[in-house]
């Protein structure tokens, strides 16, 4: 199994440490990935309520949750990048490739953490704030640190710290967890492993090099693609909540079923065929179906449309 990580012993010593630049910075923040959960936490918010969302809400509340996911996104670099660079896809990020040390990396993810918290404590509220700041501890911590490295399933038990935004965007708005807040939670958390393991499938060998126990590694490629299949037609399933509980109308029902069945035949080709490169293919695909499913939302959200 992979060492656990420990700052100060594994400072990347082996690789001449080169002038950072503001770049190196910027993609510490991994800023694709925080842009997709910042959308999810503005429909949170815009779903969390029947007029517009204020403007302080909206920008402070974006800024502070923004700012919460890039300081977790900093740590798992340091905490990851011995892993990184032995991968082809990781190995020339800003600490795996010396540019930017664990500690100016650390204190850099101090300041983003402090800054979003105390955004969010003054100019939102003290529930959105300890929420997103437990979100950070179950990223960074819980599932980089420790989930990570010992099982097969770390992103099926940790992906509910990914799955929080539309939930703070939600809590944002109105200071207080609603149901709907919670339905939103629950499918990005049953996106997540369809996602996460079909770049596992196709990272496999890297993942095995690197003795992370990634499903892939452990059972399999043609396990772990029986479950990205079976995990998608539960997706399909828990996209039918939003309009059963009247949550949403007519525009999202045809969205979300045309994303989610095309993200099941996704599914079903990377089982059955032999296709070349079906595994990134699907990958890529998982990233656009959340990000237009949550425009879905929001679009339904101010143009319902009944039967």
């Amino acid at each position: 199994m992979a060492k656990p990580f420990i700052a100060g012993r594994d400072e990347p010593r082996h690789l001449a440490v080169q002038p950072a630049r503001w770049r190196d910075y910027y993609e510490l923040t991994k800023p694709r990935v925080v842009m997709l959960l910042l959308l999810t936490a503005l429909v949170g918010m815009c779903l969390a309520t029947d007029t517009l969302v204020s403007a302080t809400i909206l920008i402070a509340g974006l800024s502070g949750i923004g700012l919460l996911a890039s300081s977790a996104a900093v740590i798992n670099h340091v905490v990851d990048h011995n892993i990184d660079s032995m991968m082809a896809r990781t190995y020339h990020r800003p600490v795996a490739g010396g540019r930017v040390t664990v500690t100016r990396a650390l204190c850099f993810a101090l300041l983003l953490g402090g800054s979003g918290f105390a955004i969010l404590v003054w100019w939102v509220n003290g529930l959105t704030a300890w929420l997103t700041l437990l979100s950070l501890v179950g990223y960074a911590v819980v599932y980089t640190m420790y989930l990570k490295r010992a099982t097969p399933q770390n992103i099926v038990i940790g992906g509910l710290a990914g799955a929080a935004p539309p939930l703070l965007g939600w809590t944002a708005v109105t200071g207080e967890v609603h149901a709907h807040a919670l339905l939103l939670v629950l499918i990005i958390y049953t996106w997540t492993p369809p996602h996460f393991w079909a770049l596992a499938v196709h990272r496999q060998r890297e993942y095995a090099k690197a003795d992370i126990p990634m499903l892939p590694v452990t059972h399999g490629p043609a396990f772990t693609k029986t479950w990205i299949l079976g995990y998608t037609v539960l997706l399909l399933l828990v996209g039918f909540l939003p309009y059963l509980v009247g949550m949403s109308s007519l525009i999202y029902l045809i969205g979300a079923s045309g994303l989610n069945t095309v993200f099941c035949v996704y599914a079903w080709q990377l089982k059955f065929s032999d296709k070349a490169g079906m595994a990134m293919k699907t990958f890529r695909f998982s990233i656009l179906h959340l990000m237009l499913l949550f425009v879905v939302l929001l679009i339904d959200h101010y143009i319902p449309v009944s039967l």
